[in-house]
């Protein structure tokens, strides 16, 4: 990755993670076919179960009944991931994909699209939502257990900042839609 020189290490943006989600809606046989989409794509990475929150009697849901998938990837799994990803979207993302918070969100309507996968009869058809977290070094404050503290707005990465890393990085092209 091409990394741009920043005079404060400390207000350098990395790369936290990377979410893949799989919203399946139901379990059993499609569920399992969701799993070997995750496997083809991650190389291997085993996906975690997302439950049912409540029961929805008309699409057959119950409460805790596994209904999608998700998989987190991080550091050189997430930046290759993502460069896959964006490849399919020709490097071409609208500007609402960015949030207030600076995370870029998208999605991929079929998994096929992925250069180097064939469509598999017996698998069939999986689209993906994947969400892409950025962050600085010093978040740890907001997460260890001693001594917490907030992370103060001018440390945070704004949405303006995760587009130009985008830009930097990935090549990526933000269409302006209204």
């Amino acid at each position: 990755m091409n990394e741009k020189k920043v005079s404060n290490p400390m207000r350098r943006i990395v790369i936290d993670k990377v979410v893949i989600n799989i919203g399946v809606g139901e379990g059993g046989e499609k569920l399992r076919k969701a799993e070997k989409v995750i496997d083809i794509l991650t190389g291997g990475v085993k996906p975690m179960h997302m439950k049912a929150k409540k029961t929805i009697r008309d699409f057959n849901i119950r409460k805790g009944l596994p209904i999608g998938l998700k998989v987190t990837l991080r550091g050189k799994k997430a930046e290759d991931f993502l460069n896959r990803a964006l490849w399919v979207r020709d490097y071409k993302v609208p500007n609402y994909s960015f949030d207030a918070q600076g995370n870029l969100n998208f999605g991929i309507s079929d998994y096929t699209e992925f250069e180097g996968v064939k469509y598999d009869p017996d698998i069939g058809i999986f689209g993906m939502d994947i969400s892409v977290v950025f962050r600085r070094p010093g978040y740890r404050v907001a997460r260890r257990r001693i001594k917490r503290a907030k992370v103060p707005m001018r440390h945070r990465v704004t949405r303006e900042e995760s587009m130009q890393f985008m830009r930097d990085n990935f090549n990526l092209n933000i269409l302006e839609v209204e």
